[in-house]
């Protein structure tokens, strides 16, 4: 059976393929007497496949050329999986880690098969719903947004290399705009897509489209999406996008990636635990009020955002001396000046991250793709009421971004409005 040009693969056919490609036949030992397949994706745009026999394992993932969860209403480009798989080997490179190792990836297909990450990994989402602590998180999530934006930055790069994979992910655009549609401008219009827990947040949907000020900011960060390659993104990095044991903390599905805003994905981590830590109210029960486990969300949105801030600035520093072409030695040639400047970059990243992570929580709310956080609670006037704390936070960072001094007063306001 030849594979020369596109088509989805069902499970008959996957099995074809990979006896057709060594990359992946010899995971297996060319063992497929006892080959089990399972479809497990549950994301809105791929198929995705678990390959297990006795012998190897591995994960495949194929790019549709529509939104999956919409249909072949919403087309989508395949050329997405060209650049997940690029991100992966990067980011795997940067930091192997936590991001898993890339076996094969065909581009006909729109194809890329991957380390399976087995049990007892699951998706970080789905542990946060469940109330599990995972000690390492924030230390392992840190370093990997400390590392592969550092490293795909101007504080590291030369010019001319920087400009040279900017130019090559700008070949992204689709998802770049399916995200300035979905984060950046659906929520604050009415649109075909949006929903939200009606009839409980109508009157919140609609202060949302009548809130100039709000309107304001987001075009701000809308302009700064667009315009600011500042590094290699993952684009898409909320709780869906890592899985997690106690020990392990691995970073998946880069297809949105693209050279953009440091900001955006520190915000979308942050913004998605901070969406877990008021959906906490709704999975509470007799047993288990959940406050314990809030108390700990907290703990590591505080602990992510100074680590991250230690260690990047100790990576800044372990190189200032290199190929970075952001601040010249022969100019910031002393060290108040060099202090200055980190204090200005750091401050100006902090403000960013606040604000797109208020952004991800918005949409999530009142646009187009809702968080199983929220979802999961059945009572729908329960649910109404944790989207509302948390779309009232939202705003506020939003609008008031730049009032925040440090990570601690975030918290503050986060426990404020859960009173």
């Amino acid at each position: 059976m030849a594979f020369t040009e596109f088509r989805p693969l069902d499970e008959k056919s996957l099995i074809e393929y990979i006896k057709a490609t060594p990359s992946l036949s010899s995971k297996l030992d060319n063992n497929f007497d006892d080959l089990k397949i399972k479809e497990v994706g549950d994301g809105n745009l791929n198929f995705v496949y678990i390959v297990s026999g006795s012998t190897g394992s591995f994960v495949i993932k194929q790019a549709l050329p529509y939104i999956r969860c919409i249909g072949a209403s919403w087309p989508m480009t395949k050329e997405r999986a060209y650049f997940e798989a690029v991100t992966l080997k990067e980011q795997g490179r940067l930091c192997p880690e936590h991001v898993p190792e890339v076996y094969h990836f065909d581009h006909t297909m729109s194809l890329i098969g991957m380390r399976y990450l087995e049990p007892p990994h699951i998706i970080l989402r789905k542990g946060l719903i469940a109330g599990i602590e995972y000690p390492l998180l924030a230390e392992h999530m840190s370093e990997f947004m400390a590392r592969t934006l550092f490293f795909t930055s101007l504080l590291y790069n030369s010019t001319t290399n920087h400009k040279r994979a900017v130019a090559e992910f700008c070949g992204n655009v689709e998802l770049c705009r399916l995200t300035e549609q979905v984060v950046f401008s659906d929520p604050y219009k009415v649109s075909e897509y949006n929903r939200w827990t009606s009839p409980y947040l109508d009157s919140d949907a609609e202060m949302v489209r009548e809130d100039n000020t709000l309107k304001l900011k987001v075009a701000e960060l809308k302009s700064m999406f667009c315009e600011r390659a500042q590094a290699l993104i993952h684009g898409d990095l909320h709780t869906g996008s890592v899985m997690v044991t106690c020990e392990s903390t691995q970073v998946i599905d880069p297809e949105f990636a693209f050279y953009g805003p440091m900001g955006f994905d520190i915000g979308a981590f942050l913004g998605n635990l901070i969406l877990a830590f008021f959906a906490q109210d709704g999975h509470a029960d007799q047993g288990n009020d959940r406050k314990t486990y809030k108390e700990w969300i907290l703990r590591v949105i505080d602990e992510t955002w100074n680590l991250f801030h230690k260690k990047f600035i100790e990576l800044w520093d372990e190189h200032k001396d290199g190929h970075g072409e952001a601040y010249l030695s022969a100019i910031y040639n002393n060290l108040e000046l060099q202090q200055l400047v980190r204090e200005k970059f750091m401050k100006d990243l902090f403000h960013d991250m606040l604000g797109f992570g208020a952004a991800k929580m918005i949409r999530r709310i009142v646009g187009v793709a809702h968080v199983e956080d929220f979802e999961s609670i059945k009572d729908a006037g329960k649910r109404a009421d944790c989207e509302r704390r948390a779309l009232e936070l939202a705003k506020m960072l939003l609008k008031d971004r730049e009032k925040f001094q440090g990570i601690t007063e975030v918290v503050t306001a986060i426990q404020k409005i859960q009173l």
